[in-house]
């Protein structure tokens, strides 16, 4: 599994919470913004943070305008589920990081849990 950086993982977020394909110029103005980062970056930073996160194959380039637009190539959901089994397949003990997990879960957490597990 791919690791995001810090600014990987800000556009990430920029991307998800948008649910459309935006332009490096997009993000450039959305980053700039308080609630972001309040970061000015150059477009030409922002497209490579895009290319990294394309060759991750965390975003899609759509080339069919211009400037190219990117989107989340899945939601965040996917990849929070991604790092769980990574962490998950890096255990030597999978049972007892699993007890520790559902021991830790608040009763609404658990209700879910189950109702998921029985649908399997």
């Amino acid at each position: 599994m791919n690791s995001l950086g810090e600014l990987e993982r800000t556009v990430m977020d920029l991307l998800w919470a948008s649910g459309e394909s935006l332009s490096a110029y997009d993000l450039q103005a959305k980053l700039a913004a308080p609630e972001a980062s309040g970061r000015e970056l150059a477009a030409t930073t922002i497209l490579t943070v895009l290319s990294r996160l394309e060759n991750k194959n965390f975003v899609r380039r759509e080339r069919d305008s211009r400037p190219h637009r990117y989107r989340a190539a899945a939601g965040r959901e996917a990849h929070m589920a991604d790092l769980m089994h990574e962490v998950l397949g890096g255990a030597n003990d999978r049972a007892a990081v699993l007890e520790r997990f559902v021991g830790q879960v608040s009763n609404e957490e658990a209700e879910t849990l189950r109702r998921i597990l029985a649908g399997r």
